[in-house]
């Protein structure tokens, strides 16, 4: 991009009565470049571009026509500084920096700003590991993605190590082996570590995985049949059936994920905005292969139709980040500045970008797919947060608070008979749970079973780093226990002088039902029974469920790891041969505690009735 300059004397300051605007805009030019406004107090409000720069800035002091939101930052504008470039496609990259760098209040701002998920196969290893790793660069090697979730690897990797039977450990575990691993006895590995497979052929297995990961599947499948054809002709049954397999697998994986008559790479948005939220939801296409979809929630503030939401989510999803941009971006409708985006994206991929909206055939089923999915998830979401709104407010009404909680945080301790105590802490604010703000608690030193002295523990240890400035007090602390874990807590807010912070628990009623929960206030003890249809009481079960999940979740892993055994040891009807089944069926532990019932009742050896055993025993907060 062209260096860009600031356009002396554009910036006028506001007087007494406001920003003069007529006097900016007599002097402002007519050329492309981006303008920022500012609040009084140096605040940036918000970055745009234009083609036209007086025209652009012109529209938001019409004296009529403004939608609302456009009203309210107009109202807030001290100055306005200018910045000239040398066309809107250079404006609108020099945009996008700056929106990244401030982040603007009045913007579009997406919070999906971490780094994206990749495939890695290093270059420099006689028996490369196909891994997960999160952005590109720091190692040498061959990068696939990026993807459009930790999820969509992870069934990638699934797969690449059932089909090909690569090895996906880490360089420590595979130098120190003498023996083959459990992904080997569950036929997920082809024990390259102690020499199982010669290099030739784990090579050889290696390259078809890398053609699958670009895409080239007819190719594979060709050259699959071909290697079959030749073992048996060689008399190598035992490897023409592994090929078979291979084959059978593939075929497979193509039924369920790829479209047909297409090829090719796309990414394809839907866009829905209603009052209170807007919704995008991107479908990408790899190869012609669906790898996945995902949907954006972006903050937006004065853009008002789905042409110039879209207009906004592509610059910033595209030009804001390291991220992949393919060869076509299929959108629902024509986006205001097309073309300039289109000039933009081929500027940076240094390639080819058609920023389409009139297509045919299998692309134009992507595209309803896309804006149909945007049009529900849209819904959705504006029902889950008047749901939470009404729920917010019926508590503020049992509890009679002065206002509605902003935070909720939520405590809850899990061990077993003692054994690896941990704690756990959730919060929720008027959107939901804030999972960024989840911790847990490793509870040490300690009588194995003290539950008042786990509850004492872990809210100390919350609670004094947020005294140094480490986090922010909830207005609301929910303790999932009776009397003595309210008692503890209320003793925590004493030591640390904190009084600002009501303390309620939520205790099990004499049935231990859900429905029949007591509430205990800490500051009056008093106790409260609300009816069982009571949206304050759903919304208190909600809390108290999601951390008696988050902790027993926590538990469980550090059992595990203390014991150094499965957790499918321990459950009934479970032995060595079933719990060999389940790992090879499913690839890892992991993989059968996200299965359901029916997926674990498919295994050969599992029956319905022993399924649900072990749904329950590794959910038992179900």
């Amino acid at each position: 991009m062209k260096s860009a300059e600031t356009q002396p004397n554009t910036t006028v300051v506001a007087g007494a009565t406001g920003f003069d605007s007529k006097a900016f805009l007599r002097r402002l030019t007519q050329r492309p470049g981006v303008y920022q406004m500012y609040a009084a107090d140096g605040e940036i409000l918000y970055v745009g571009k234009a083609k036209n720069l007086k025209n652009r800035v012109s529209s938001y002091f019409r004296s009529c026509g403004l939608s609302v939101k456009t009203q309210a930052l107009v109202a807030r504008i001290h100055h306005i500084d200018i910045t000239v470039t040398g066309s809107e496609t250079e404006a609108l990259l020099l945009e996008q920096n700056l929106i990244k760098q401030q982040r603007p209040p009045y913007n579009i701002l997406l919070r999906d700003d971490k780094s994206y998920p990749y495939i890695f196969v290093s270059d420099r290893h006689p028996f490369p590991a196909i891994t997960f790793q999160r952005g590109t660069g720091r190692k040498e090697g061959r990068y696939f993605g990026p993807y459009p979730s930790s999820g969509a690897v992870k069934e990638s990797l699934n797969l690449l190590q059932k089909v090909f039977r690569i090895r996906q450990c880490e360089e420590s575990f595979f130098r120190n082996r003498s023996r083959p691993c459990l992904q080997y006895q569950i036929e997920r590995c082809s024990a390259p570590c102690v020499g199982l497979i010669s290099e030739a052929d784990y090579r050889r297995d290696l390259d078809h995985a890398k053609q699958f990961l670009q895409g080239r599947n007819h190719e594979l499948m060709q050259a699959l049949a071909r290697e079959m054809d030749e073992a048996a002709a060689r008399l190598e049954f035992e490897r023409a059936g592994a090929l078979r397999d291979q084959i059978s697998a593939l075929q497979q994986v193509q039924e369920q994920q790829f479209v047909s008559g297409q090829g090719g790479d796309a990414d394809v948005l839907g866009c829905a905005v209603q009052p209170g939220g807007v919704c995008v939801h991107a479908l990408f296409v790899r190869a012609g292969r669906v790898i996945g979809s995902k949907v954006y929630h972006p903050r937006v503030s004065i853009e008002d139709t789905p042409a110039e939401v879209l207009s906004a989510f592509i610059a910033q999803f595209y030009l804001g980040g390291p991220r992949e941009i393919p060869a076509s971006v299929i959108v629902p409708m024509e986006l205001p500045d097309q073309t300039c985006l289109q000039q933009a994206l081929e500027q940076r991929r240094k390639r080819k970008v058609a920023v389409v909206s009139r297509v045919r055939g299998d692309r134009a089923g992507w595209q309803r797919l896309a804006q149909t999915n945007a049009e529900q998830q849209l819904g959705s979401h504006l029902a889950s947060k008047q749901n939470i709104y009404h729920r917010y407010l019926a508590l503020q009404e049992a509890l009679g608070l002065d206002s509605t909680p902003q935070r909720i945080e939520c405590f809850d301790i899990s061990h077993s008979s003692g054994e690896a105590t941990v704690a756990s802490c959730v919060v929720f604010d008027r959107e939901g749970p804030k999972k960024s703000d989840y911790r847990r608690f490793n509870i040490e030193g300690i009588t194995g079973g003290d539950d008042y002295a786990a509850m004492h523990q872990a809210l100390s240890r919350r609670y004094t780093r947020v005294r140094k400035g480490e986090g922010v007090l909830p207005d609301l602390l929910i303790i999932d226990g009776g009397k003595g874990q309210v008692a503890q807590a209320m003793a925590v807010m004493e030591e640390l002088q904190i009084d600002e912070v009501l303390v309620v628990g939520v205790a099990k009623g004499p049935t231990r039902k859900a429905g029949f929960e007591v509430l205990i206030r800490g500051d009056s003890g008093e106790e409260t029974v609300l009816a069982s249809d009571s949206p304050a009481l759903h919304l208190l079960q909600h809390i108290r469920d999601e951390s008696h999940r988050f902790a027993i979740t926590g538990h469980r892993a550090r059992r595990a790891k203390a014991r150094g055994k499965s957790t499918l040891e321990g459950i009934p009807g479970v032995g060595p041969k079933r719990r060999r089944e389940l790992l090879k069926h499913f690839g890892g532990v992991k993989e059968v505690e996200r299965a359901s019932v029916e997926e674990i009742a498919k295994v050969s050896t599992i029956s319905r009735t022993l399924a649900r055993e072990i749904y329950t025993a590794l959910h038992p907060d179900s």
